[in-house]
């Protein structure tokens, strides 16, 4: 094992400890609708609120990497997350207070995320770069699988309370281990070069198709996984299980469905390096795509045969990832790539923080709806909402392709 490798398998197993708290808040949300008396959309606007507190960090902190230590800020970013995950844990208690204390807990982790993909970029080469990025992008799909698994487990043993304080603890063991990553590094800075989203991304047309590509990925992928553990939970209540049993084994179910992304996009990310960037979004897009359209009208299917289809969407609707953020290094100068990933994540997030509120409003606006009798509706209607931005991504990569600028990728392989 060469020492690049052991490093990004160091940054890796940090990412998975540090990702614990991302969406296991998605674990409990069936239990929190009830006990907080809150609608879909209310519930949804949760995880949306969440997300903006990832924007506003992401943004502002993944351009600060061009001009200050990636180190500071990985770290400090960590620490926060994982104090304004345990303070949810001890005092939320309404819809306001889970409102304010999730979009502290996701400020702080808008500071992890970009700024260690930069490190990965920085690391390889851009020969090796898919391959590498793939990786990375799988720890963080581990981590939200964890952080789901670990929450409904724990959840089922002693409350939602206490399986909080554990995701907690997971991030700051976390923090420890991200230490040594850092240890000999020495950080790229190019604060005499200018730079910032006028000046070089806005200007970039094929960067910014990437960006916006990027887009329509988050907006399909966390539409799906901020409802899907509810979905399942629905789906086992349907065939006579209890909510409280349903809502423990639906997010077990769940982690599985999003934890398969951790093969998908190492291996999405390889064959990238080999077929091109764009063409590898398209094909896995539509495919995507295809099942988000499909997936919501099997609530009341066998169960099953929904956990085996779940399992392919789960593999394809985050495969992508990876490919977008190695384009993105690509397509723009090194001392700009601060700048691009806070506009991705401005971007990227914002319709990530969007779709789950919109998937809330069309089960709220559908419910009870049966276009054939004994035919569940809502939850159709619902994750076709995210279909409908996924299919954005190969009509963008489509007009990347058209771009002469889009050449420069990983040598010519678009």
């Amino acid at each position: 094992m060469t020492a690049d490798t052991r490093w990004l398998m160091r940054l890796c197993t940090a990412q998975v400890f540090i990702m614990l708290v991302f969406i296991n808040y998605s674990a409990v949300l069936p239990l929190l609708k009830q006990e907080w008396g809150m609608n879909n959309t209310m519930a949804g606007s949760i995880f949306s609120v969440y997300q903006l507190g990832y924007i506003l960090s992401g943004v502002l902190l993944s351009t600060l990497t061009d001009r200050i230590n990636t180190r500071y800020i990985f770290l400090a970013a960590a620490l926060w997350s994982g104090i304004a995950n345990l303070i949810f844990a001890l005092f939320a208690h309404d819809y306001l207070s889970a409102m304010i204390l999730r979009a502290l807990t996701g400020l702080g982790m808008g500071g992890t995320y970009m700024p260690g993909l930069k490190l990965v970029a920085e690391r390889f080469s851009p020969a090796q770069r898919g391959k590498a990025v793939g990786i990375y992008v799988g720890a963080l799909v581990l981590g939200a699988s964890m952080s789901l698994a670990v929450t409904g487990a724990v959840t089922s043993l002693a409350g939602w309370r206490p399986a909080f304080v554990v995701c907690s603890v997971g991030v700051f063991a976390g923090l420890l281990l991200a230490r040594k990553v850092f240890e000999g590094y020495t950080p790229k800075v190019f604060s005499n070069e200018p730079c910032g989203f006028r000046s070089e991304v806005m200007k970039n047309r094929p960067a910014l198709l990437m960006i916006l590509g990027y887009g329509s990925h988050m907006w399909e992928m966390y539409g799906m996984r901020s409802w899907v553990a509810p979905f399942l939970t629905a789906s086992l209540v349907s065939h006579g299980v209890s909510t409280g049993m349903a809502t423990g084994w639906a997010a077990t179910a769940a982690a599985v469905i999003v934890g398969i992304g951790t093969f998908s996009t190492a291996i999405t990310g390889t064959l990238s390096d080999r077929w091109g960037r764009t063409r590898t979004i398209t094909v896995v897009m539509l495919a995507s795509s295809l099942l988000s359209f499909t997936f919501g009208w099997l609530v009341n299917a066998n169960i099953l045969l929904t956990m085996s289809i779940g399992v392919a969407y789960g593999y394809l609707v985050v495969a992508e990832s990876p490919v977008f953020s190695t384009g993105l290094t690509e397509l723009v100068a090194p001392a700009c790539l601060g700048s691009a990933m806070g506009l991705q994540t401005l971007i990227g997030y914002s319709m990530g923080m969007v779709a789950p509120t919109v998937f809330g409003w069309a089960l709220d606006v559908f419910r009870g709806w049966e276009p054939v009798p004994g035919v569940s509706g809502e939850w159709g209607i619902a994750f076709a909402t995210c279909g409908l931005g996924g299919l954005a991504g190969p009509l963008l990569m489509w007009l990347l392709r058209r771009s002469p600028e889009s050449s420069r990728m990983a040598g010519g392989r678009r």
